[in-house]
């Protein structure tokens, strides 16, 4: 019978001994050919336990500057079961180490065969969980899959006269005003983002509860899709709440009316289907399956992106996701996830927009604008991050504040990798759950020389918002 005919589970796991046994004879024989092969092979794709360990210290002596070699290597490994008569000939076993990086690779093709094996196995369990969806066994499949191909060998190193020659057509086109970012909408969060979003960066939207993170993900997704292809994963509302609120932003209908049409003056079906004519012009699709890991965000991306085309995703919101671990730390698990959004930026080049709540604690300041330091649980959201930038409406924190602050919001840009931070003045339309841009001075809060009144100014504080 031929091998490739035996059934699985009569099958020899894939591996190459001899490969890598001439690996760790290279090695000892040639320390400094380490760092041809170092970037790529870890000690996991060794298939023989021995060959393992003996690698695993290998690496450890030579990155810690030591010289290695037989005697060094078994004294670390003493009770560790490593003979030193196998080290010795592993030793002699080569007589150079010029076909080094063949044999690291065969070593590592044998092992991710092995891994391919493993997740095939998986997914056979996965055909049969009637417990799960077939949608979620589906997008861990692959999850599983993808896993295999993430440390694929590519040339990523561009030399400096090859990438200015690649960042001419790039300034060329930046100069006849084709600038590669997308305009938001918003015209001064364009301004401080030079042109908009950038394909690749990971942009973290803050706020606490009911300051509008939601509504402002959405402001900015819709006006977008009317040249770009915006996907938004609603983790916290349905569909029929998503689309509830889609009708009152295009439609510029309230939001009560849309819920409760027969309350009060009704609803304004003629501007409903001006609405529903505006969506027709929009690239704009929702997702709004809960409790989603970055591996199924990574699936329903590829998946988007592929069926549709995808510029912008919408992750609302960050606190929903759960981590691939649920026995690690919430830090630890929105470290992975903040890490895997950045990274999806980068791999599919799209921008990746993603809502977060802040802590409670900046309710207690008197100026109750959150700051980087707010995020809550992890501060892995920071750092990924190439953009930060918080949502305040003052009136939502001092209910009597004068009627001039009702529509008043505030973005502050409190990281922003390529650009300037700031703050920036948004008109929030509260009754139709959409933001708009900001015309006129920002209101002034007013000194407590006397007791203010709803609607009326007395010393402006030169502070201001």
């Amino acid at each position: 019978m031929n091998l490739d005919d035996m059934p699985a589970v009569m099958r020899i796991p894939p591996a190459a001994v001899e490969s890598e046994q001439v690996v760790i004879g290279s090695l000892l024989l040639d320390n400094g050919a380490f760092d041809r092969i170092s970037e790529r092979l870890r000690s996991d794709h060794f298939f023989r336990h021995e060959n393992r360990l003996i690698f695993a210290e290998i690496a450890r002596q030579l990155g810690a500057g030591k010289h290695c070699d037989v005697v060094t290597v078994f004294q670390s490994l003493t009770g560790e079961g490593v003979d030193i008569g196998y080290l010795n000939q592993l030793a002699q076993y080569v007589a150079s180490s010029a076909n080094l990086v063949r044999h690291a690779e065969i070593v590592i093709e044998r092992a991710k065969s092995r891994d391919l094996v493993r997740v095939a196995a998986e997914i056979d369990t996965l055909a049969f969980a009637s417990h799960q969806t077939i949608d979620d066994r589906i997008e861990a499949a692959q999850g599983q899959l993808a896993k295999l191909i993430e440390d694929a060998p590519r040339d990523e190193w561009i030399g400096a006269y090859e990438g200015m020659m690649h960042h001419a057509a790039v300034l060329e086109d930046r100069a006849e005003g084709r600038i590669h970012s997308w305009a938001t909408g918003l015209a001064d969060l364009d301004e401080y983002l030079e042109g908009g979003f950038r394909p690749g960066g990971l942009y973290i939207v803050g706020a606490r509860p009911s300051m509008g993170k939601t509504a402002l993900g959405m402001t900015l997704g819709l006006h977008m899709a009317a040249d770009y292809s915006v996907g938004m994963l609603s983790m916290e509302m349905p569909h029929l709440e998503m689309r509830d609120r889609m009708t009152a932003m295009l439609g510029r209908v309230p939001l009560s009316s849309v819920i409760r049409p027969t309350k009060g003056d009704g609803l304004a079906w003629d501007r409903v289907i001006d609405g529903t004519d505006r969506a027709k012009l929009l690239n704009f699709r929702v997702s709004d399956q809960g409790g989603l890991n970055i591996n199924q965000v990574r699936a329903k991306a590829r998946n988007l992106k592929r069926m549709h085309g995808l510029n912008v995703l919408i992750v609302d919101y960050i606190g929903l996701m759960n981590g691939l671990d649920s026995k690690q730390s919430r830090a630890y698990q929105l470290e992975e996830i903040s890490r895997g959004l950045k990274t999806l930026a980068k791999e599919l080049d799209i921008a990746v927009v993603c809502l977060a709540q802040v802590n409670r604690k900046v309710e207690e300041r008197a100026d109750a604008t959150p700051a980087l330091s707010d995020l809550r649980d992890s501060g892995a959201i920071e750092q990924d991050a190439d953009v930060v930038m918080f949502v305040h409406r003052p009136i939502q924190s001092k209910p009597d504040l004068g009627d001039e602050w009702t529509h008043y919001a505030k973005l502050s840009i409190a990281k922003n990798r390529q650009g300037r931070c700031g703050y920036i003045n948004l008109f929030y339309q509260g009754d139709q759950t959409r933001f708009d841009n900001w015309g006129g001075d920002a209101p002034r809060m007013v000194k407590a020389t006397q007791p203010a009144r709803r609607g009326f100014s007395a010393v402006a504080d030169d502070d201001g918002f």
